[in-house]
């Protein structure tokens, strides 16, 4: 693919897709980037919510990963692997490592379910991963790292695995970003980039 070819997609010319229970995605994207880096991304309300989770998200319940907010993505940004060029934000070289659907699963005190748009807004939601690799019950839940004075800092999340039988507690519940392979190719951050230069070249 050229580098052209590799940019990222724009926004859908057609309305935001239905966010119900069989069309919801979500995607993890590998990005090397300045700082190597997960792009944890979860389809709500037409578009792609997207946090930064520098060590990845994790299998093990005992891995708390943090997840920093970013912008929302367009729906079709889910399927981009490629490199962005040095003169575009966000410049590096992205994989698809994971993909698949998700299920929202929180509910209030009485029971009762919760939009997950809502469950968000609040600060903390439940949801249940069908993906390639990752499966099972995760959460997010907000937090803010507040100064010494005082001072509200930036907005972070944690990104937790729950307890359930799709929970790991033998091994490391993240791969080695090097050496992991897109949910959608089969190739590393490696082939990617240098398919990338020969297709340019």
């Amino acid at each position: 693919m050229g580098r052209a070819g590799a940019r990222r997609p724009a926004a859908p010319a057609e309305g935001p897709a239905v966010d119900n229970e069989s069309t919801r995605r979500f995607v993890v994207q590998i990005h090397d980037a300045r700082r190597m880096h997960f792009d944890f991304r979860l389809e709500v309300d037409g578009v792609l919510k997207s946090w930064a989770v520098p060590r990845g998200p994790s299998d093990n319940p005992s891995d708390k990963r943090l997840a920093v907010p970013t912008d929302d993505h367009p729906l079709a940004y889910r399927e981009f692997e490629g490199v962005i060029p040095h003169d575009e934000q966000g410049s590096g070289t992205v994989i698809v490592w994971d993909q698949g659907t998700y299920r929202p699963t929180s509910h209030d005190l009485a029971g009762s379910p919760v939009p997950f748009a809502d469950s968000l807004e609040d600060g903390h939601a439940t949801f249940w991963l069908d993906g390639a690799k990752l499966h099972g019950e995760f959460a997010l839940t907000r937090f803010r790292i507040d100064d010494e004075d005082g001072t509200r800092g930036p907005e972070a999340w944690l990104l937790i695995k729950a307890n359930d039988p799709q929970a790991v507690h033998d091994r490391p519940g993240t791969p080695d970003p090097y050496h992991a392979r897109s949910a959608r190719t089969g190739r590393t951050l490696h082939q990617v980039a240098v398919a990338e230069r020969e297709g340019a070249g």
